[in-house]
């Protein structure tokens, strides 16, 4: 175990579990999407049109739709307007005046808590029209036992195969990970399925998120953020950070994982050195301008190039998914002392740019791939940031924990965001594909969306 990142919310611990290092068989190709979900909704307009909500500078959409509480929003390719709270899971559609709310629906149709199938819902993440990814955790697993609930213990590495499990061990793997929700013909929310299709079919297919290169390891169980591809050749695929890496989801498949991660040495009493991975929670995601992947853990940081091929992102060779940065951040700890990155984005002039909740807001440069070079941003009222966003006016909007939402606009000049309700950012998402852009700013006192960006 290793100390977590002090999050009330957080998981148990901050994802110490050595990876499998199977290399990956010779399956190749893209597995087939499983297509829209009937009964979508409004189609989208073309790209580029003002798109069908209010065409206002600045709205509060809480009191304008009565949402109530929300903990994290999205929305999908029909505009559709997800939102998430605890059990509940809402969608605002388009001509609608109030969200309709749904309870107990997959992961959270027994309740949460440690004998559930989650100890809580996360993020909530818009897909193709109609579709949203919802996200939970559970704990960890030890890296030798899972613990049943009454304390008792057996061997986790154990067949795979469901048909072999025990019914203790086959509910220990169907915890956490991610539901894939949709809209009904009449407008209602249900479970269309709990995801499970690995890009790569070496394993079991109905028993959630597991490991694509060895279906043995049950590593990414918590949800911890999520990001939507806007455009470019992989719109529309979402990418989740989890406990323990960052999963790619294209339709009803996923491939996990990929990690940036470092290993701590401990010397043994024979004088051999023992090498545990550190794999830390990924709250900080971003897709770059040029489609890269922004990853930000708790130490490390890492620019991946996507594959073509979804049942290739899990393959750590060069070709397949170049990494432009594998570091940590220098300027700001050393490696074993926790960054807590929570925002990871890249600015129109191609500038990126690392949120943290503790360390303030900085500017990072990639030297080359093990190397960066980084400065603090100055004029920030805190160094506890919450959420990063870019836009294409080239401004980076900044969400802070108490100061409320910042902008740093092209000409890199910092100001107050004024006529956002609340003083914590909780969310930042940004939607190009509407003119002007959308910006959606979840705070502690509500939902706000900023037009003209």
């Amino acid at each position: 175990m290793i100390e977590d990142s002090g999050q009330p919310e957080d998981p148990p611990d901050a994802g110490t579990e050595p990876d499998s290092g199977t290399e990956p068989d010779s399956d190749s190709g893209t597995p087939p999407d499983a297509g829209t979900p009937p009964d979508a909704g409004t189609p989208p307009p073309p790209q580029g049109g003002p798109g069908p909500w209010p065409n206002v500078e600045v709205l509060n959409y809480t009191q304008r739709f009565k949402l109530g509480r929300v903990r994290s929003v999205s929305v999908d390719d029909a505009y559709n307007i997800w939102l998430l709270d605890g059990d509940r899971i809402g969608v605002l559609r388009p001509g609608d005046s109030e969200p309709r709310w749904e309870r107990g629906i997959g992961q959270a149709r027994t309740g949460f808590g440690p004998d559930k199938l989650a100890l809580d819902s996360t993020v909530i993440c818009g897909g193709s029209a109609g579709r949203a990814y919802v996200g939970y955790y559970a704990a960890e697993l030890d890296s030798a036992f899972i613990y049943s609930p009454d304390g008792s213990t057996f061997p986790r590495y154990d067949d795979p195969e469901p048909s072999r499990f025990d019914p203790v061990r086959y509910q220990e793997y169907q915890k956490g990970d991610l539901d894939v929700v949709r809209l009904t013909a009449d407008g209602r929310i249900e479970l269309e399925e709990h995801l499970q299709r690995s890009a790569r079919s070496n394993g079991p297919q109905t028993i959630g998120i597991r490991n694509t290169n060895d279906h043995h390891f049950d590593e990414d169980r918590a949800v911890l953020s999520c990001a939507k591809v806007m455009r470019g050749p992989h719109k529309g695929e979402v990418y989740i950070g989890t406990n323990h890496g960052v999963t790619r989801i294209k339709g009803l498949h996923y491939n996990s994982h990929r990690h940036p991660v470092w290993f701590q040495e401990t010397r043994n009493e024979d004088g051999s050195v023992s090498k545990t991975q550190m794999a830390g929670y990924t709250y900080a995601l971003g897709i770059g301008q040029d489609g890269a992947v922004l990853i930000g853990n708790e130490w490390n940081v890492g620019v991946v190039v996507p594959s073509t091929d979804l049942v290739d992102w899990d393959r750590t060779e060069q070709h397949y998914n170049p990494e432009k940065l594998n570091s940590h951040v220098r300027a700001v700890n050393s490696l074993p002392e926790m960054d807590f990155w929570r925002g990871f984005q890249q600015t129109k002039d191609g500038s990126y740019y690392l949120a943290s909740e503790s360390l303030g807001l900085w500017h990072l440069r990639i030297l080359r791939r093990s190397e960066e070079q980084s400065t603090q941003v100055a004029g920030l009222p805190t160094d506890s940031l919450t959420a990063l966003a870019a836009t294409d006016d080239g401004s980076l909007f900044i969400g802070t924990a108490g100061a409320g939402l910042w902008r740093l606009n092209a000409q890199k000049q910092l100001s107050r965001v004024d006529r956002v309700a609340g003083s914590t950012v909780r969310e930042l998402f940004y939607d190009p594909t509407v003119t002007p852009g959308m910006l959606y700013v979840l705070t502690d006192s509500g939902l706000t969306v900023l037009r003209g960006y």
